[in-house]
């Protein structure tokens, strides 16, 4: 049985105190390396994410991650089980 290991984006804005926040909250739950995407410029994004950022993103799986999280929802999201 293959474990797919997920491909995260983080999408955040420029000067975001609570993206900020989700940073060290991914770090603790020493999250995989991820792709950072700022919405600023992007009306597509803007309109997606919003009110939303930041906002985790699980591209393999279209899983979603709303601010606030934590590092035991990253875990969960990353399929582990937390006795690692």
């Amino acid at each position: 049985m293959t474990t797919t290991i997920p491909v995260l984006t983080l999408f955040q804005r420029d000067d975001c105190h609570l993206c900020d926040l989700a940073l060290d909250v991914l770090a603790q739950a020493r999250a995989p390396e991820f792709d950072s995407v700022f919405i600023d410029d992007d009306d597509g994004l803007e309109a997606l994410y919003g009110i939303r950022v930041p906002v985790l993103r699980d591209e393999a799986a279209g899983i979603e991650l709303d601010w606030p999280f934590d590092a035991a929802a990253v875990a969960v999201l990353l399929g582990r089980t937390g006795e690692e």
